[in-house]
């Protein structure tokens, strides 16, 4: 029986002659006379025997295009631009696979179907739906949001198509399928097609379905859960020895291409990255990829470009790739559905292929729960190794074959030779590419960047390396014109047990007369044993001119204090607030003209009298300032007077 007897559209049994496609399968041929006669349907099939036909034809032969309107099998009023189907399914890899194989059958009568799905950028998408489109295809979180922000019109619905049910109840879809049937009109056709039916998937389709038809397809020859053309094998094999086992498997004679499965990303991304540099043209789907470099990986596996693909189970359902023979599991499924869906990629069509399950030691009592479940004779597998003699005959590896593909069989042109799409995805390689060119096409800085000063211990990089013996070859690299800003360091106030005297030596008055004066140095405080020797330094070498700042002075300092003063007689200090000790040594003080008034005597200790007689030897100069003195300070000025 033929397509054209089923009773399609000469157009699309048109579409489907010119890409080779005559005769229908099982689930086809079984499902078509239901479906085109409006009734829900459940279809259940194994992978890889044409379920999205199954589900496809039915749908596009429902869809009012203009093409039937010039046929005379519609009226011009049941032409509408919004959406009249929809298929939802639960990776963007299968939406692209079932976007194409529906574009495929439709291209005759030219039905408009597009791909809706993350990780490509809103705006196209949006573009598409106001332009007109029959037949949308998406995943749940995308269309989801494009129906809440009113971009995408369910209202005129009158066919749904649930591909890959179970997946999407695994993946935690469920929440967002239900909100999407609820947006679609009541009446309308509702189809559900899975490979594996749990009892969740039959309590969604009592709840959306009206009376629907249950249609399991097997071909009379073909016993058991897994297609009858698909040799097994499964070896017990240590992970260390896992990627010099892989390279062995696929330098087998007769081995196309070769689909490798990982539980996780890291684990894929390893492998492909390993493979690469063993020789083998490799590429990686996984979903810490890019969308664009996903489908990149995708499109060079199917045009030839790479004959290894790496991914996790994102890839394990409805990818359909034209000569896949080899299909191996790098690490145990997690169930027995993963592993039906995983070896489905092979042995597709009517055609032949080989599955290779490598068990773990860990894994051994998860793969046993799975040849229990699906019944199969690999209860214990064999333990191997890459040097295992039944490995190379099972599979058909030639004797002395390594590790590493010779480069005489390198002839693919490897994954870069695929073009990257920039597909506007957000974080994506596109986004940084644009992001790129907008740095570049920006002006270049022609302000000087604000210098940083970098300190060590309190004092500045450049003063500290200005001590050392380099430092006119670092003042030799400064650029011509570049200035370098030196400040002086705070001084820091130090502790008795800290202090270190380091001012500077000051010039007597007798060698440099007419020498102007100098400021003095940030003043210290000084401790008692340290303030002796300052102050008889300050006898000899203070400047008739120059007045210091008042400081905090102990006892002893202060009679040296009294000798600098009666030095400079001519220089009149501004009056400062006095204590009553204070305001006696003023009166003692200015009893040393001839028209002062006569002072009051104070007691004095013998220290006090020797510096007082020491005092008025020196011709008294200026008045000084008055200070805050102590006892033996203030005895001192009656001698003087």
């Amino acid at each position: 029986m033929t397509f054209r007897e089923l009773g399609i559209l000469p157009e699309t049994a048109e579409a489907l002659e010119a890409v080779g496609i005559v005769t229908p399968f099982p689930i086809q041929e079984m499902t078509l006379p239901v479906a085109l006669s409006g009734t829900d349907v459940i279809g259940q099939a194994k992978t890889g025997t044409g379920k999205t036909l199954g589900f496809g034809l039915p749908l596009l032969e429902r869809v009012t295009v203009p093409a039937d309107v010039e046929a005379g099998r519609a009226r011009p009023e049941e032409l509408t631009d919004a959406p009249q189907a929809l298929v939802v399914v639960p990776t963007r890899e299968l939406c692209t696979q079932v976007t194409n194989d529906l574009l495929t059958a439709g291209k005759v009568r030219n039905v408009r179907v597009l791909a809706i799905y993350g990780g490509r950028a809103y705006e196209p998408q949006v573009e598409a739906l106001k332009k007109g489109v029959d037949v949308v295809v998406g995943t749940p979180g995308r269309l989801l949001d494009l129906a809440g922000q009113k971009k995408l019109d369910l209202s005129h619905i009158r066919n749904l198509v649930l591909d890959e049910a179970d997946e999407m109840l695994d993946l935690g879809f469920l929440p967002d399928v239900e909100k999407i049937i609820n947006m679609l009109p009541a009446k309308r056709q509702t189809m559900l097609f899975s490979a594996t039916m749990p009892g969740a998937v039959i309590g969604l389709a009592r709840r959306y379905m009206s009376q629907p038809t249950h249609i399991r397809a097997t071909a009379p020859d073909d016993e058991g859960a897994t297609v009858a053309n698909i040799r097994q094998h499964v070896y017990r094999a240590h992970s260390m020895d896992k990627p010099e086992m892989v390279s062995r498997i696929l330098q087998a004679n007769g081995r196309g291409l070769a689909m490798i499965f990982c539980r996780t990303k890291r684990t894929a991304a390893d492998i492909a990255e390993q493979l690469e540099r063993r020789g083998f043209a490799s590429g990686a789907v996984h979903g810490d990829l890019g969308q664009g470099a996903r489908e990149q990986a995708l499109r060079a596996f199917r045009n030839g470009k790479v004959d290894v693909l790496v991914c996790t189970d994102v890839a394990a359902r409805g990818i359909d790739v034209e000569g896949v023979t080899h299909v191996i599991n790098y690490q145990s499924p997690e169930d027995e559905k993963t592993y039906l869906h995983r070896v489905g990629r092979t042995g597709r069509a009517g055609a032949s292929g080989t599955a290779i399950t490598l068990v773990d030691w860990d894994d051994i009592p998860r793969w046993q729960l799975i040849n229990k479940a699906l019944d199969l004779k690999f209860h214990d597998p064999v333990e191997t190794y890459s040097t295992s003699e039944h490995l190379y005959a099972d599979l058909d590896i030639p004797d002395g074959t390594k590790g590493v593909l010779p480069r005489a069989e390198r002839t693919r042109a490897g994954l870069n030779a695929e073009e990257l799409e920039d597909l506007g995805e957000p974080g994506g390689r596109g986004a940084r590419g644009r992001r790129r060119e907008r740095e570049e096409e920006r002006p270049a800085r022609t302000r000087t960047p604000r210098q940083r000063r970098r300190t060590r211990g309190g004092a500045t990089v450049d003063e500290t390396e200005a001590a050392t013996p380099a430092a006119p070859a670092a003042s030799a690299e400064a650029t011509e014109g570049e200035t370098v800003e030196r400040r002086t360091p705070r001084r820091r106030r130090r502790t008795r047990a800290g202090a270190v005297e380091t001012a500077a030596p000051v010039t007597p008055v007798e060698d440099a007369p007419d020498a102007e004066p100098t400021s003095a140095p940030a003043p210290r405080r000084r401790t008692r044993k340290a303030a002796e020797p300052k102050a008889t330094e300050a006898v000899a070498t203070a400047a008739p001119e120059a007045e210091a700042e008042p400081r905090r002075r102990t006892r002893k300092t202060a009679e040296a204090v009294v000798t600098a003063e009666a030095a400079a007689p001519e220089a009149e200090a501004k009056p400062r607030r006095r204590t009553r000790k204070t305001a006696e040594a003023v009166v003692t003080a200015e009893a040393a003209a001839p028209e002062a008034a006569e002072a009051t005597p104070r007691r004095r200790t013998r220290k006090a009298a020797a510096s007082a007689d020491a005092a008025a030897v020196v011709e008294p100069a200026a008045e000084a300032k008055p200070r805050r003195r102590t006892r033996k300070t203030a005895a001192a000025q009656p001698a003087e007077a």
